[in-house]
């Protein structure tokens, strides 16, 4: 009887996939710092020459960089190789924002109803953490803590998710993401009365992924983003008359 040959991953490989798993699952997030060598060979129970030799395979495809004498930490790669080349079209070409937030309008529908079905203990906690913080910012008048705090909210909803895809998605548009809230705000004009909707909107995202409902979830993160667009584009509208206005008085 004749056998196949066991084809066996060598150790470093192994290292290097276990190592690029947690980067793909979100447990080793963009500026990350590894653990020191000897600590981490220790918890993977391997060599440090094999564990040296998987780090320099993620290296060379730039998920990690090492700094000389300052450790090694995860790339933001995955996301600045989708959102940079999108960021520049959008700057050129505003008319794309509606894009983005039809993107967003189908993206983050999806993650919510998900996130209801599948967010563990510890992503609700996650949840509501990054909601007080939302809170606390729309309480104050620091637009950037507003962007920070919106952004981080929707992220920490999209990770609860549990689909690699969704996760990384919206992370490797976060800088997009980012730009694009930071302009609806701008351009929306934050009145007390729009802020206390805009909490109205998160809230009951928050609470129906709490609350196990998928279906509320969807259509929350549906009713945020469809409000966002209307305003946004009442907005459009405002600023046009008003150019129209000043062209006519010159």
């Amino acid at each position: 009887m004749t056998y196949a040959k066991l084809n066996l991953p060598r150790i470093p490989d192994a290292i290097a996939h276990q190592l690029e798993t947690r980067i793909l699952e979100g447990s080793l997030k963009p500026g990350d710092r590894l653990p020191a060598e000897r600590e981490l060979a220790i918890e993977l129970g391997v060599s440090r020459p094999s564990l040296r030799e998987a780090i320099k395979q993620l290296v060379s495809r730039e998920l990690l960089v090492s700094r000389h004498g300052g450790g090694t930490y995860v790339t933001d790669r995955l996301a600045t190789t989708f959102s940079d080349p999108w960021q520049q079209l959008l700057d050129q070409h505003p008319s794309l924002q509606d894009d983005v937030l039809e993107f967003r309008y189908l993206l983050e529908a999806s993650a919510a109803e998900l996130a209801a079905q599948r967010a563990t203990t510890g992503d609700l906690l996650r949840i509501e953490q990054a909601f007080t913080r939302l809170d606390a910012a729309y309480l104050g008048n620091d637009r950037g803590a507003q962007v920070a705090a919106d952004v981080a909210f929707h992220l920490t909803v999209a990770e609860s998710a549990h689909n690699v895809l969704f996760g990384h998605l919206v992370s490797s548009v976060l800088r997009l993401l980012h730009e694009q809230v930071r302009r609806n705000l701008s351009e929306m004009a934050v009145s007390p009365e729009t802020a206390r909707q805009l909490m109205a909107q998160h809230l009951a995202i928050r609470n129906a992924i709490r609350d196990r409902q998928p279906e509320q979830a969807r259509l929350a993160a549906q009713t945020h983003i469809s409000f966002v667009r209307q305003r946004l584009s009442e907005a459009a509208r405002s600023q046009k008359r008003q150019q129209r206005s000043l062209r006519r008085s010159g």
